[in-house]
């Protein structure tokens, strides 16, 4: 036998599951310091962009200065080499930011300035004295450090190093050839950086921007930049207190998430288990409601449970009530069947006692007929076993069913009206065994004729069994759809015709009620419309 049991293993409980999600987010936060390298990176590249910004502006101011002074001959550096030049059709020639701190682009501290081989030009000078105001008042705002450098590579202003040469560090050579150039260095910083720091490998570092000035495809100057990157961590260091309270803040937090969990999941769930267990051993104190759902899931997963909780239980008090029934109805046939047979076999190994031939056939006449109703209810049971079954997208029209019904019933009379045409959801072979019942029991009980009529509504088929037989008393009216209930048992009624019309109306989604009536006795059928 195939069980549907939960194969026994380890499987985390729900609080588990939550405890744990909580942990990483608590964590989360000191986890992210471990990626702040990577922000690190970041930080160089938006470095290194405001670099080429402020050169860039600055290499057009100075290459305004030497244009004025080419008619008084001023010296120009190197020429551009072909890959240096522009391209005529370019518009646009942006200088992107390309330093990495994860590649082979960090080096060596900054080399110190050496002295010039020859002073710089006085033309030279004078662009530098004109250039240090501007570059002072920039410095105040950016931060960064500017040197202004002629076409040999000697600073002509800047707060250190004017008259001395840096024409020997890469960048500034490259730069002289009339490329641009970066490099990412080594800093000593002023001061011992705080223990935070030791994560991060971009505390430690200077950024670098050479830009070459350029004027008629020479060399004219260098605009030689550099600043420390930002940092997180230094306003992380400088913040702690704030940091530590934010950090109190998440752990409250958590906490505070925790109980939202417990409260609208957890608690509402463990209650539901607790309910299902209660249930399954037949406690029926614990149909009620919960003390507290937490959410529209579990309220609508409570309420589904609960409703198939209460479907199972009817139908297991159904069955225990309908075999208790089969079982009686069963018994007085068998009983019969079995006196009858054994007073027959006693008769033929008694001669002195045998039967006569009208006693015999009298037996047998008993036993056909039990056989009859056991046969009878066999049916019933069949069609019974059908009806509850749920439907699969059946559907029908009530006209041939109509029409099916007087060719079964051909000797009586049976007039219909209204609205016959419109679909039911419901197969012709099943609406046929409602009807037919309706019918078997409205001419057993001395009806002469049987009427019907339907209307259509917005979402239903609603129809009038009505005929002209024998009333229903007062005290079986509550009784009639009751499984096994008949006033003809003795002429073979079974008890269950209207019992089989009602399952099928209900598991089809309809209903079948009594009608009061003056005379006779009148159906009302509501079957669902397609």
């Amino acid at each position: 036998m195939t069980s549907f049991r939960a194969r026994q293993k380890w499987r985390p409980s729900l609080s588990l599951v939550i405890f744990t999600v909580l942990a990483l987010v608590a964590v989360l936060p000191l986890m992210g310091l471990f990626f702040f390298r990577l922000y690190d990176n970041q930080l160089i590249h938006q470095t290194q962009a405001e670099l080429i910004a402020q050169s860039r502006v600055l290499a057009a101011i100075y290459a305004q200065e030497v244009q004025a002074r080419l008619g008084n001959a001023i010296p120009l550096g190197a020429t551009l080499p072909p890959e240096a030049l522009p391209d005529p059709g370019d518009r646009l020639t942006p200088i992107r930011p390309a330093l990495d701190l994860a590649g082979n682009d960090l080096l060596r501290r900054r080399p110190d300035a050496l002295p010039a081989a020859r002073p710089a030009d006085p033309a030279y000078v004078e662009i530098g004295a004109r250039l240090t105001p501007i570059i002072r008042e920039t410095q105040k705002v950016t931060l960064a450090g500017f040197r202004i450098l002629d076409p040999q590579g000697v600073v002509i202003a800047g707060r250190q190093e004017v008259g001395q040469s840096l024409a020997h560090i890469e960048e500034v050579a490259t730069a002289l050839r009339g490329q641009y150039s970066a490099a990412l260095r080594i800093r000593m910083p002023d001061k011992p950086p705080p223990p935070i720091y030791s994560i991060s490998r971009g505390v430690g570092v200077h950024v670098f921007s050479a830009m070459p000035v350029i004027v008629n495809d020479r060399v004219a100057g260098v605009i030689y930049t550099s600043r420390t990157p930002s940092n997180i961590f230094d306003h992380l260091y400088q913040e702690r207190g704030k940091f530590l309270l934010a950090a109190l803040a998440v752990v409250l937090a958590t906490i505070a998430i925790g109980l939202v969990f417990s409260r609208t999941v957890t608690r509402p769930m463990r209650e539901l288990v607790d309910r299902a267990v209660r249930i399954g051993r037949g406690d029926r104190d614990a149909f009620r409601a919960l003390k507290h759902y937490g959410t529209r899931e579990l309220a609508q997963l409570s309420d589904s449970f609960f409703d198939m909780a209460h479907q199972l239980s009817r139908r297991s008090d159904y069955i225990a009530t309908f075999s208790a029934h089969l079982t009686h109805e069963l018994k007085s046939p068998l009983t019969s069947i079995k006196g009858a047979a054994e007073l027959l076999q006693d008769s033929l190994q008694s001669k002195s006692d045998a039967l006569t031939r009208t006693e015999q056939k009298n037996f047998i006449s008993n036993i056909l007929g039990d056989v009859e109703r056991l046969d009878a209810m066999s049916q019933r049971l069949r069609e019974l076993a059908r009806a509850e079954s749920a439907p699969q997208n059946e559907q029908t029209q009530l006209a041939p069913v109509i029409d099916d019904l007087k060719s079964r019933f051909a000797a009586r009379t049976i007039t219909a009206g209204g609205c016959l045409e419109r679909s039911i959801g419901m197969s012709g072979e099943k609406a046929l065994i409602v009807l037919a019942h309706l019918a078997d029991n409205a001419f057993r009980h001395n009806a002469t004729h049987l009427q019907i009529e339907a209307t259509a509504e917005a979402s239903a088929i609603r129809m009038t069994v009505s005929n002209d037989g024998d009333p229903i008393s007062d005290a079986n009216r509550d009784k009639i759809f009751d499984a096994f209930f008949t006033t003809r048992r003795d002429s073979g009624g079974t008890g269950m015709g209207l019992a089989i019309a009602q399952a099928v109306m209900v598991s089809h989604g309809g209903s079948i009620r009594l009608l009061p009536s003056s005379r006779g006795v009148a159906f009302e059928l509501e079957f669902p419309a397609v």
